[in-house]
């Protein structure tokens, strides 16, 4: 007898958590890309009546898509705690568009809507790309340790997640780490809030509330708040086919951007799934490749000139027990709040301190799944991905000053911080590898940081031939000593046969 079909609900209470920590994710990224390229000298006309109703094209169509997923995947398993797969800009890659696409365009042509134009075709270009990469993404899944992925994911999340909004947290301390407390009592220890509102709710409102009580938030925040209320239309266009014309004659080194972080885009879309499998939920890693590709290609389309990608939050959604609703709402907010210019008024009135602590158990979530979905054997091994990212940080807080900087730190920062993703994903899977002994294997993996540090991929500011040439050197030196231990192993199992 066929069990009973489970109800998986539209929207449930949970789903109101994991609404605000996604939308606040997007929120931070849509209110950055503003101020930056508005300081670039971008006109309001472009950054707010295409480049953000571009983006939230694309956000929409994600997050749709991937609530439909979630349903299609309840009903396969009969499973009502399906959790769809949060969606939206990839933080690091939106910083390389801003300072590696946008304002080398925008320096080469001093135009800024050819500048654009450049970028939405480099964004059409690398959404095509990454929905190529789709049709060997399950191939790779299979083959890299999950310890590596979810150290990789982890440092992503120590760093530009939960450090970064810690530091965002502290800058109003009363405010801050009164919210902070609440998130930790509501999310981690899951203690009912008072009127039983959801956690993030309550904390927004009590944080906002007592902001502007004691006068941390700033009266002038509700003027500015209003100052770009409007109507822009979500209209396709065709800027980026006349960017293409210009990307592939004046603008050609622009594409040598596109390629790296395009892969590191479909890595991080895959690191996600990756994460979200351990978590519970099973998803086609190659699918979803290909639905972020198809979805930069949207956002392009209609304006957008940044990649988007599975997020790092969705195992936060998980955890807060979220459905499919959640990412339905914020598709449809997004929308909305774009079209009528309400995303830069809610960001101007809601201090940052307040919803960054959100975002901070979002980076907790993540760290402690990299831990809990391996054997403890492999704590190493997800302990030293993690450790790239460190140098990402601090290369991407600092942009091209990075190397004046932390020269009296280490030389080593800069070069580490290039190509972070890669560099700790094959780190991290040659130590898996060696934990178990399968030393041909770490071998491979060695090789293949030679080959992407030979290209640029790794350790470099751009891709070239023997890019990295002490890299290459020293990751070859790692493959000979692997080998060694290869010999050394087979040797001793022929002996005890």
């Amino acid at each position: 007898m066929a069990a009973p079909r489970v109800h998986y609900p539209w929207y449930k209470k949970e789903d109101t958590d994991a609404f605000f920590a996604l939308f606040q994710n997007n929120i931070a990224n849509f209110v950055i890309i503003a101020i930056t390229m508005l300081g670039m000298d971008f006109p309001a006309s472009i950054v707010f009546g295409q480049v953000l109703p571009g983006a939230a094209v694309a956000v929409m169509a994600g997050n749709f898509y991937y609530a439909w997923s979630a349903s299609r995947l309840a009903r396969k398993e009969n499973r009502s705690d399906v959790t769809a797969l949060s969606y939206g800009i990839s933080t690091p890659v939106m910083f390389v568009f801003l300072f590696g696409v946008l304002l080398p365009a925008k320096q080469l042509t001093g135009d800024a809507e050819l500048a654009w134009k450049v970028a939405v075709a480099a964004c059409f270009i690398s959404g095509a790309i990454e929905a190529a990469i789709s049709l060997v993404g399950r191939w790779v899944q299979y083959h890299l340790p999950r310890a590596a992925m979810l150290g990789a994911v982890a440092g992503v999340a120590l760093t530009f997640i939960a450090g970064e909004m810690l530091f965002k947290t502290l800058e109003m301390p009363i405010i801050g780490l009164l919210v902070l407390a609440i998130i930790i009592v509501g999310l981690v220890a899951r203690v009912t809030m008072p009127f039983r509102l959801p956690t993030s709710l309550f904390a927004i409102i009590v944080g906002t509330a007592m902001a502007y009580l004691i006068g941390d938030a700033g009266s002038d925040n509700f003027s500015d708040a209003f100052t770009h209320l409007g109507f822009y239309p979500l209209l396709p266009g065709t800027a980026w086919l006349e960017g293409l014309g210009l990307l592939f004659t004046s603008m050609l080194a622009v594409l040598t951007v596109v390629l790296p972080i395009t892969l590191y885009n479909a890595i991080e879309t895959m690191n996600n799934v990756e994460a979200m499998e351990a978590a519970g939920d099973k998803y086609d890693v190659r699918e979803c490749q290909a639905v972020d590709g198809v979805g930069t290609m949207i956002g392009a389309l209609f304006g957008g000139v940044f990649p988007t990608t599975v997020y790092i939050a969705t195992v936060g959604a998980k955890w807060m027990g979220a459905g499919r609703g959640y990412s339905i709402l914020n598709g449809a907010v997004y929308g909305i709040a774009t079209m009528f210019g309400l995303i830069a008024a809610l960001a101007a009135i809601i201090p940052v301190s307040v919803v960054a602590p959100i975002l901070v158990f979002v980076g907790m979530s993540m760290i402690a799944t990299a831990f809990q979905s391996n054997d403890t054997r492999y704590y190493p091994a997800v302990a030293l991905a993690m450790l790239p990212y460190f140098a990402n940080y601090v290369m991407t807080r600092f942009n091209r000053g990075a190397g004046d900087v932390v020269a009296d730190i280490s030389s080593s920062i800069v070069a580490m911080g290039q190509g972070a993703m890669f560099m700790a994903i094959f780190i991290g899977a040659m130590t898996v590898s060696v934990i178990d002994h399968q030393f041909r294997r770490a071998a491979i993996f060695a090789l293949f940081a030679a080959s992407f540090s030979f290209v640029g991929l790794m350790h470099a500011p751009k891709l070239a031939f023997n890019a990295a040439p002490d890299f290459v050197l020293g990751y070859l030196v790692m493959a000979l000593l692997f080998v060694y231990f290869a010999f050394q192993e087979a040797r001793r199992s022929s002996i005890s046969r």
